[in-house]
C-alpha cells in the first residue's frame, strides 16, 4: 500500500498548488493561478498531484510541446502546438515537509509513463534554482545551445538550464 495517491490535477486544486509553488520558489519563479490554470486546461491529462490521507502535497504541470523552444514563464495563455514533439515537464514542487519521501519520484513515473504512451521520443524541461544535477540523475542532459533556445529562456531566471531526455523504450 502506497502512502500517497497520484491522480489527475483539477481545477479545485490550484489553490493547493499555488501554496506548494509559494513554498517551494522564490523570486521571479512562482506563476499566477491564470498561468498555471491554462496549462491544466490545454493538457489535463498530463498534470497530476499527489496526495496524503487527501491533502494536496506536491504536484507534476506537464505539456505537449515543441522541443526547441520551452514556453514562455507566466504565460497567461497555453495552446498545445499542433506539431508538438515532446512532453514538456513544466513544474514538479514538492511540499518542504513531503521531501525526501519519495513522491517526486512518483510523479515523475507518471511523467515518463505519459510521455511513452504518447510516444514522444524526448522529454525536456528548464531547469531553475540549481536543479539541474537532480534532473540529471533521472537522464536529462544539457541541449544544445542555439539562439532560439537563449531567446526563449529569456522569460526564466538567469540560472535556468534547459535539459532533455531521450526516451529509450521504457523509463528505467
Amino acid at each position: 500500500m502506497s502512502l500517497f495517491d497520484i491522480r489527475p490535477m483539477q481545477l479545485k486544486d490550484m489553490d493547493s498548488v499555488l501554496q506548494i509553488q509559494a513554498a517551494c520558489y522564490s523570486g521571479d519563479i512562482p506563476e499566477s493561478v491564470g498561468s498555471l490554470s491554462a496549462k491544466l486546461s490545454a493538457a489535463p491529462r498530463s498534470c497530476f498531484v499527489a496526495t496524503a490521507e487527501e491533502e494536496v502535497i506536491a504536484y507534476l504541470i506537464a505539456i505537449p510541446w515543441i522541443s526547441s523552444a520551452p514556453p514562455e514563464l507566466n504565460a497567461p495563455e497555453c495552446h498545445i502546438p499542433a506539431d508538438a514533439d515532446c512532453l514538456y515537464l513544466h513544474d514538479l514542487s514538492v511540499h518542504p515537509n513531503a521531501r525526501k519521501s519519495g513522491v517526486g519520484r512518483l510523479l515523475i513515473e507518471c511523467f515518463f509513463a505519459r510521455c511513452a504512451q504518447w510516444q514522444y521520443a524526448q522529454a525536456c524541461l528548464v531547469a531553475v534554482q540549481n536543479s539541474a544535477g537532480y534532473w540529471r540523475r533521472f537522464g536529462f542532459q544539457p541541449a544544445p545551445e542555439s539562439t532560439a533556445l537563449t531567446e526563449k529562456l529569456a522569460s526564466y531566471p538567469a540560472d535556468a538550464e534547459f535539459l532533455v531526455y531521450k526516451m529509450h523504450g521504457a523509463y528505467h
